[in-house]
C-alpha cells in the first residue's frame, strides 16, 4: 500500500482548486460530479488532493455542518482491496464498508471507521 490522496471537505471546490493551483502549482488531474458532490483531484506528483464539495445532502454536507472545511479522510492505494478489508477485519478494525463499492474516478473504495483508526477516516482505494 501507499498514500493515494487526502480528501478535503470544502464549500467551494473550484475556488480551493484555484488557490492550490496558484499557491503550490497543483494541476487539476480529474474533475467530476459524483454521488451529490463536486469532486476535483489535484496532482501533487506523489499523490492527490481530493476536493469534495457537496451539491446535495449527504456525508460531506453533514461533515461540513459538524466540523467545517478541512481534511475529511486519508486514502491508501492497494492492489487488493478485498485482501486489505480482510486484513483489517483480522486485526479487529471496524469497517464501514464490508465490501468494495464504486468510488470517484471509477475506482473501487472501502472505508474504515475512525473509532478503530486513531480518529482518522481511512479509505482503501483500488485503481
Amino acid at each position: 500500500m501507499h498514500f493515494d490522496h487526502a480528501g478535503i471537505a470544502t464549500d467551494d471546490a473550484k475556488r480551493l482548486a484555484e488557490l492550490f493551483g496558484d499557491l503550490c502549482g497543483l494541476p487539476v488531474a480529474h474533475e467530476e460530479s459524483f454521488e451529490g458532490m463536486t469532486v476535483i483531484f489535484l496532482d501533487s506528483g506523489t499523490g492527490y488532493f481530493e476536493l469534495l464539495e457537496p451539491e446535495a445532502e449527504g456525508a460531506i454536507a453533514t461533515y461540513l455542518d459538524r466540523n467545517g472545511p478541512g481534511i475529511h479522510h486519508l486514502a491508501l492505494a492497494t492492489e487488493d482491496i478485498e485482501g486489505a478489508l480482510d486484513r483489517a477485519a483480522e486485526l479487529g478494525v471496524e469497517r464501514i464498508d464490508e465490501a468494495p463499492r464504486p468510488g470517484a474516478w471509477g475506482h473501487d473504495v472501502a472505508f474504515l471507521h475512525p473509532r478503530s483508526t486513531g480518529g482518522i477516516l481511512i479509505e482503501f482505494v483500488e485503481h
